[in-house]
């Protein structure tokens, strides 16, 4: 179990084991499980945001990347 982030905490990236500040959204859904409008988000570093964007994207499931201070609202 996580425990949750303090509401002024710094984004981290969602990478296994990164503690770098976000800088990017990844926004995606998983088409069997979501609505079209729906969009989960990770967040990644600038060291992850290509591993992370290729894992989503090459099963069809990424669908925006953002950086992370013009991002809508997210949804984890």
């Amino acid at each position: 179990m996580s425990t949750p982030l303090p509401a002024d905490a710094a984004p981290i990236c969602s990478a296994r084991g990164c503690r770098a500040p976000a800088e990017w959204a990844l926004r995606w859904n998983n088409p069997r499980l979501h609505t079209a409008d729906r969009r989960k988000t990770w967040l990644a570093c600038a060291d992850h945001r290509s591993s992370l964007g290729d894992f989503l994207d090459a099963r069809g499931f990424l669908r925006e990347v953002t950086p992370l201070a013009g991002s809508p609202t997210l949804d984890w």
